[in-house]
């Protein structure tokens, strides 16, 4: 059997080989279209990837908030909720806003394998400086854990955001309300809320401009500053939960809001959005390379079709002697995949090729040098191989098909 293969073999080696000029073209586009299926799918895959990297890291993986999804119910809906009944010239209770018993949620938040979970308060201040001032949203969060679960460090272009604890009063804004208020790392400014007359506030750090996960009119201070400043002590509105499972956030975020009834968002109820958008952009990209390695397969097509035509009378004698359809179909088959095999490694090299160059490729975007995020992982060249074989597989086979079909005795006769 396997003597038989190899021979099998050798008759699609020597066609090829005999049809030169056909076979490089036919290699050519192969290589063309596996070179091009690696760099556009590697430049997609690598943009979207960096993408979902930025949105999981840049915001803590599951945000508790002290909303609620759906308003509490009244007493009497409680004790006559089945009845009939209409409720009318009640008093509405004001409340508090914040998470009540927060240490609670901080607990099985925590108990979640490899989670952290930081508090935080949010409210709006006024800065005012010689007469200027600028509204802005405070976030008042503890260092050290803030560190842990975000990647605000990373976007601090002065200053660190444990300044904040060896600081009295300290603040971290962004560049661009720094230059509004016309202030630098060091400088103080007033801080005024609705419920508070005003203390002065010292920046101590500066974000960096142009960064999309944060507005320019936040700034950061230490909770108990901002617990102090806004008026609600012991008071925390806001939790932050990084898991060691970014892709578990939605499941834990269900479970924590339906053990608590607060609002428990995800990364991925947060950008629902964007993710919707990455799907359809890659059935945009996959049917574009798709198609590249389509147009590719073409050129095998027409090499086994012309060698089925020019060997017509071989194949009526090789019917003639005893080789069955199957042979002749596998004949020209490994004929469509050796074509498949030298494209894909000719394909490999051009496609490296290509990745290393736009590699190379760097842009300055907001003061600092940027790279074009590429994914080299060896799946885009199995996938790149495998869509090649099949498709150089399809269009051999189909010629394939129709030289194993052929009538030795029209063809000996002269019939057409």
């Amino acid at each position: 059997m396997i003597g038989r293969t190899r021979f099998l073999v050798g008759i699609a080696l020597r066609h090829l080989s005999r049809r030169r000029r056909q076979t490089a073209v036919a290699v050519s586009g192969v290589a063309v279209g596996v070179g091009f299926f690696l760099a556009v799918s590697a430049l997609m895959v690598g943009s979207q990837n960096d993408f979902i990297e930025q949105l999981i890291d840049a915001a803590p993986h599951i945000v508790i908030s002290d909303e609620l999804r759906s308003p509490s119910p009244q007493p009497g809906e409680r004790v006559f909720g089945d009845g009939a009944m209409e409720l009318h010239g009640y008093k509405v209770r004001t409340e508090v806003r914040g998470i009540k018993d927060w240490q609670a949620v901080m607990a099985a938040a925590n108990a979640v394998p490899g989670a952290i979970a930081s508090p935080s308060l949010t409210g709006g201040v006024t800065l005012r400086l010689g007469g200027h001032d600028e509204a802005i949203g405070i976030v008042g969060v503890e260092p050290e854990i803030e560190t842990e679960i975000s990647t605000i460090e990373d976007q601090l272009r002065e200053g660190r955001l444990r300044d904040l604890e060896t600081t009295q009063g300290g603040i971290i804004i962004g560049e661009d309300l720094a230059r509004r208020l016309g202030v630098r790392v060091g400088d103080i400014v007033a801080a005024t809320s609705s419920t508070s007359s005003g203390r002065s506030m010292r920046v101590v750090g500066l974000f960096k401009k142009g960064q999309s996960q944060l507005s320019s009119g936040t700034g950061y201070v230490l909770l108990r500053e901002a617990q102090s400043l806004l008026g609600r002590p012991f008071i925390i509105n806001r939790i932050g939960v990084r898991l060691a499972d970014p892709y578990a956030a939605e499941a834990v975020a269900k479970t924590l809001e339906t053990r608590f009834g607060y609002k428990a968002e995800s990364w991925q109820e947060r950008s629902a959005d964007f993710l919707s958008l990455l799907v359809t952009r890659n059935v945009i990209m996959y049917s574009v390379v798709s198609a590249i390695l389509l147009v590719a397969s073409f050129g095998i097509y027409t090499v086994v079709s012309n060698s089925v035509s020019d060997k017509r009378r071989d194949i009526a004698i090789m019917r003639s002697i005893g080789f069955s359809e199957g042979d002749l179909q596998f004949i020209f088959v490994v004929e469509g995949l050796i074509l498949s095999l030298i494209g894909v490694l000719c394909g490999w090299l051009l496609g490296y090729i290509l990745m290393s160059i736009l590699g190379s490729l760097a842009f300055p975007i907001g003061g600092e040098i940027e790279r074009i995020p590429l994914d080299r992982s060896p799946r885009q060249y199995a996938v790149a191989a495998t869509a090649s074989f099949l498709a150089g597989a399809i269009a051999a086979w189909l010629p394939a098909r129709k030289a194993s079909r052929v009538d030795p005795v029209d063809i000996l006769r002269g019939a057409v």
